[in-house]
Order: C-alpha cells, then structure tokens, then sequence
C-alpha cells in the first residue's frame, strides 16, 4: 500500500512543469496588463488629460472590446481544438470570416450616426469627450482583426509547448505601443486619444504578425502530419462548442459599456471615468496571472493524475497574487504608482487610492475562474460557462443600478464594488458547474475510472453538459 501511494505520488504531474507552462503566459499577460498603465500615463502628461483618459477609458477601448467579443474565446478554442489539419483549417476559416465582419461592424459604428446613437443615446457620457472618442474609435479598426489572427495562431503554439513565442509576441507588441506613446509624449501636440489609440493598433498589428510568422514551422512540425480526427471536427460539432464562449465573452464585455452609462449617471462623473482606467490596468496586472493560467488548465488536464497538482498550483497562484495586490494598496507603492507613475492629478489621485482597496477580492477570483472554466473548456462543457457569465452581468448591472438610483456615492467606488461582488457571484457558479467535472477527473486519477487509451473525458462529456 505504501509503495502504491507513492507511486501514485511520483506519477503526479510536476509543478514544476506547470509552472513552466504557465509562467510565459503569465509574464504575457503580465505585460499587456502593463499597457493600459503605460498609455494612461503618458495621456495624463498630455494637454487635456481627463478628457482624453475619459474618452480612451469610457468609450473607446469599451466599445473595441464589445465588438470583437465573438472572437476572444479563440484561444481557448484553438488551444483545445487544433488537433489536426482539418480541424486547424475549420477554425481558420471561421476567425478569418469573423475577423472580417467584425471590422465592417466596427467602422460602421465609427463612421456613420450609429456611434452617436450609442455613446451619446445608450452611454450618455459627458459632451466634451464625444469627438476625441471617435477619432479614437477610427483608429482602432486594426483591433479586432488582429487580436483573432494574434489568439488563434498562440492557441496553437500553447497547445504544441510553444507558449514562450507568447511572451515574446506580447513584447513585441509593447516595443511597438511604447515607440508611438513616447513620439507623442515627445511631440507633445498630438491629441492623447491620437497618440493612445494609434499606440494600441499598431502594437497588436504587430503582435499579430509575429504570430502569423512563428506558427508556422509548428503547423508543419505538429499538425500537418497528426493523424486526421475519426470523425473529423465538423462545423456543428465547433459551433456547439464555441457559440456558448462567444455569447460568454460577448455578454461579459457588456459590463464595459454598461458600467460607463452608470458611471456617467452617478456623482464625480467625468473624474470616475478618467480614474477608472488607471485602477483598472493596475488591478488587471496584478489579476492577469490567474488569467492566464486558464489555457494552462485547459493544455495539462489531459495528463493523468494531473488534478491533484493543479489544485495545489491554483492555492499557491491565489496566494501569492492576493498578497501582492494588498502589499501594493498597503504600502506607499500605491501612491507611488498613482501619483508618480500615472502622474493622476490630486482629485483623481484620491479616488484612485480608496478605490484600489475594494479590488482585493479579484486577483483570487481571476485564479479560480480560471481552474474552474478552464476544466469546464477541457471537458467541453462551456454551457457553464456561459451560464456564469450572464449571472456577471445581470447581477453587476443590478448593483450598478442601484448606484444610480441611490446616487449619493461616487461612481467609481460603486463600479468596483460591484465588478467585486458579481464576480464572486460567477466564481461560486463556475464552482459549482465543474462539480461533475472534478468528479470524473479524480476517478481517473485514483484509477477507479477506467478509460480506454482512445476515449478521453473530453468524449465522455456532453457538448452541453
């Protein structure tokens, strides 16, 4: 009995190889959480600061994100999928056909009365930051396309062990963001929008062609000779997987914009939407290690007897990266950061120091978000998934609607509030969905579970479980 525990033992899956799965994902992430610090501070030392902050932080980069949402859960996807030649090609042909509308959607609500109809009818953002938000908007209409080509091509690389062209492919990007940001900080004339937003295009253009470029000796090393899937991936079987992601990440990303109407709609308006984007991207660097680590999840479940070892990974991630989020607010890096670094005037300064506290909460959440979807991806129940995300954005709506109608707080505090406690809300159901999952994956770990070499737990599962 002895000997077989520790066989079992030394059969577990090495955190060590977790960890070097996970690090250059997380440094990736890492970095692009960077990014949005990085424009702030340069947009803060640029002529009119709270209106441009405003304009990038409550219009632009909200509404980017909305209209690329069907093409987010590409990487999961591509991680998860791009088995084989056949099923490679499907999923191309279906981010290249995405990619395409997408953009003509964007330049639609950029060009015509529908971007008045929504920033200044469904928004109701303050007057001054609605032309500088639209040139931004134009500027942006690389975003979407590149950011589909960017994740499909590095699900494929993180599914081969390729995830450290990853971290490279995002310092590319930000050599290219810094370039533009500090030409404009140098020039000093340029509009912050202008010098934000051309930043963050030409980054992920960028980006996007190095993945293009990396991908391919492993398309030809890996895929073209795996044997093709009996049956192959067909287009029914693709969609009932990724449609529930997509209208995931669609509804998700809904909460940008909603919580931009709300913030308009509550006290300090205009000082909650330029303060919002600077806690944000510091909340977002200290969260993007647990957000990385769903792909992880998704790329090593397969391995037996692997569940044990990422539960422990997922309690030391959450550790770790809650501590540093409330070393950073308890000590005077906070200030340092805000003052310093975002060059926030005094006002937002103050907002920006309350406000960081009610954000611990997020870093754990993004850390069991992602172990708990990232095995509802693996055994392609993303019903769950999806089902948690629409309880984010009724529930943060609900709560967000409530600041309103009580209108005596500032609007930046009810935001993180309730971003605060409606992801609680999605994590306790993503918990409680990937319940059979945990199940299923500990039978197969003890060996009480027998599975045939060519039938995986992904086969066992429903599509729709």
């Amino acid at each position: 009995m002895v000997l077989y525990l520790q066989d079992m033992f030394e059969a577990d899956l090495p955190l060590s190889r977790i960890f070097k799965t996970w690090w250059p994902l997380a440094a990736s992430w890492l970095l692009m959480g960077a990014e949005l610090p990085f424009l702030t501070a340069i947009l803060a030392r640029l002529p009119h600061p709270e209106v441009n902050l405003a304009a990038y932080g409550g219009v632009v980069f909200p509404l980017a994100l909305i209209i690329e949402a069907p093409i987010i859960m590409l990487l999961g996807a591509s991680t998860a999928l791009s088995k084989d030649w056949q099923s490679y090609r499907l999923i191309r042909r279906f981010m290249m056909t995405t990619s395409a509308i997408l953009t003509t959607l964007h330049l639609l609500v950029a060009l015509t009365p529908l971007y008045n109809l929504v920033v200044e009818g469904m928004l109701g953002v303050p007057q001054e930051i609605v032309a500088p938000a639209r040139l931004g908007l134009i500027i942006m209409t690389p975003w979407t396309w590149s950011i589909a080509y960017r994740r499909f091509n590095q699900g494929v690389l993180i599914r081969f062990g390729y995830s450290n062209t990853v971290g490279v492919g995002t310092v590319i990007r930000l050599t290219a963001d810094a370039v533009v940001l500090l030409l404009g900080y140098w020039i000093g004339s340029i509009p912050g929008i202008v010098v934000g937003a051309g930043a963050v295009s030409l980054g992920v253009i960028s980006e996007a062609v190095y993945s293009g470029l990396v991908v391919r000796p492993v398309v030809k090393e890996h895929i073209n000779p795996a044997p093709q899937l009996d049956p192959p991936l067909s287009w029914r079987q693709f969609f009932e997987f990724y449609i529930p992601l997509a209208l995931t990440s669609l509804v998700f990303l809904l909460a940008q914009p909603i919580g931009s109407a709300a913030l308009s709609r509550m006290p300090q308006a205009l000082a909650s939407l330029a303060a919002w984007p600077v806690i944000s991207g510091l909340v977002f660097m200290f969260r993007s290690p647990g957000v990385a680590y769903n792909e992880v999840v998704v790329a090593l479940l397969d391995q037996p007897r692997s569940t044990a070892s990422l539960r422990r990974f997922t309690a030391l991630l959450s550790v770790t990266t809650s501590l540093a989020l409330l070393l950073t607010a308890a000590t005077p890096l906070a200030a340092w950061w805000f003052e310093r670094v975002s060059a926030l005037p005094p006002e937002l300064l103050r907002l920006a120091k309350a406000g960081i506290w009610l954000a611990l909460p997020l870093p754990l959440m993004a850390v069991l978000q992602s172990w708990y979807q990232g095995t509802l991806l693996y055994g392609r129940a993303t019903r769950g998934v999806s089902e948690s995300v629409f309880i984010y954005i009724a529930s943060n709506a609900a709560f967000l609607s409530l600041g309103v109608a009580w209108g005596r707080v500032t609007g930046l505090f009810i935001g993180v509030v309730a971003m605060a406690l409606s992801m609680l809300l999605q994590t306790l159901w993503l918990g409680w969905r990937s319940r059979p999952l945990f199940r299923r994956l500990h039978q197969r770990d003890v060996g009480a579970l027998i599975i045939p070499a060519s039938q995986s737990i992904q086969e066992r599962s429903s599509p729709t479980d």
